[in-house]
């Protein structure tokens, strides 16, 4: 199967130029390709992944990916069909989210050398005002331009001069591409076939009608609820562990509707058709059992944060699932109880009874205190505790920096441990 056609099934084809020429292309030659993102964040989250899967798929095929960040671009911000204006970051963060972002880059394609990462401030910079109205300008027609979907978009609130050059800005990078990567086809997000589109004529304006450049963008992808995909109740689900630990990361996916699972397993895995298959039938004959979610969840987080980190998060999920926090580590307590109610308390030893009440506020009284050790339903760290005389010693395990407390079958408190 052709790369192209594995696209086609796997749903990840909006639009093409030149359908034939580009089948023909990367049936015959390892072909260059690239796709960009411009460092407005310090992050990559998971709808930015999207264009990047497929440079990955390109990538396993045996084409040559490059990754171009934006310093440039990023620098000034694309109209993105946002109602306003960016907000123009320092070069100072600039530079610092393009570190990271090259960083996150890294780990997702290897270091084989087998894919190129680029920065478009490298030849952007260079480029003078003169330059850019007499060699750019010229070839751009101002109605095309103001036609193009993600510019039109932004003419009744208004846009900026700055924003409306950034079409040409990403045709330059196109072009350079060409002339010094043998790039020919560029992948990206559905909103932004007017770029790849403007970037192609610029290169047939350039290096004549019958030069070989192709866009290829991928559908805006949506949830089966018709909300946009990408984002939890909590926000974005980010790349960085800082922000969205690998334990949350794999509990994201492991909540995938049943009505999305195999489309984002076509989208977000490198399964084959036959595994995907299975995993449809098993969706659809044992739904309860999820197979489906939990092998979305380690593939995916696997490929974003290694292999260890499935264990990791399998191990969390399975201790609050079963209530055995004992076998936890301090950084697997760290990821597993993040968005859990939290205390701080001191290392002082104390009564039970009394700690439950004045230091955390868990019980409301002494004598719910009592009444919910009596029943058996408070644990410590795992462990059941009934006596009402009993010691609680803060710092006796997880490295002295966590009490778990359980209060029923379900109700889980963390108490940091502080001074």
């Amino acid at each position: 199967m052709s790369i192209i056609d594995e696209l086609k099934w796997r749903g990840a084809i909006n639009q093409q130029t030149d359908k034939a020429g580009l089948a023909e292309l990367v049936d015959e030659k390892s072909v260059g390709l690239y796709a960009g993102i411009d460092p407005t964040g310090d992050s990559m989250h998971i709808g930015h992944l999207i264009p990047f899967m497929i440079l990955k798929r390109f990538q396993l095929a045996g084409h040559r990916p490059h990754i171009l960040i934006g310093g440039a671009t990023g620098s000034i911000g694309d109209p993105s069909g946002k109602k306003a204006e960016r907000v123009l970051q320092t070069m100072d963060q600039v530079h610092h989210n393009e570190a990271c972002l090259t960083k996150q880059m890294e780990h997702l394609f290897g270091q084989d050398g087998s894919f190129k990462i680029v920065n478009n401030y490298d030849w952007l910079s260079k480029v003078s005002l003169l330059d850019f109205l007499r060699d750019y300008g010229k070839l751009f027609n101002v109605n095309n331009m103001l036609n193009k979907e993600v510019v039109a978009s932004r003419l009744e609130v208004g846009i900026s001069y700055t924003e409306f050059t950034y079409q040409i800005l990403q045709s330059i990078d196109f072009l350079h591409l060409y002339e010094a990567e043998d790039v020919q086809l560029q992948i990206g997000g559905a909103d932004q076939w007017g770029n790849i589109t403007a970037g192609i004529d610029l290169i047939h304006k350039q290096k004549g009608a019958d030069a070989k450049a192709y866009g290829l963008t991928i559908p805006l992808l949506l949830k089966a609820d018709g909300t946009k995909f990408g984002k939890s109740e909590g926000g974005n689900i980010w790349l960085d562990p800082e922000k969205t630990s690998p334990y949350e990361f794999y509990q994201f996916w492991i909540n995938t509707d049943d009505r999305d699972v195999i489309k984002f397993l076509k989208y977000f895995t490198f399964l084959d058709q036959d595994e995907i298959k299975q995993l449809a039938d098993a969706v659809a004959t044992h739904p309860e059992k999820r197979e489906a979610q939990i092998r979305l969840a380690e593939e995916v987080t696997a490929f974003v944060h290694g292999k260890e980190a499935v264990v990791e998060a399998q191990h969390i999920t399975k201790a609050l699932f079963s209530g055995d926090v004992a076998a936890l580590t301090a950084s697997e307590i760290e990821q597993g109880f993040k968005k859990m109610p939290a205390v701080t308390v001191s290392p002082a030893k104390k009564n039970i009874v009394e700690w439950l009440v004045d230091d955390t506020q868990i019980e409301s009284s002494r004598r719910q205190a009592r009444e919910d050790l009596t029943n058996g339903a408070i644990r410590i760290n795992g462990e059941k505790v009934t006596d009402t005389d009993a010691e609680i010693d803060p710092t006796s395990a997880f490295d002295g920096k966590f009490v778990i407390v359980r209060r029923g079958k379900k109700r889980y408190f963390l108490a940091r441990v502080v001074g």
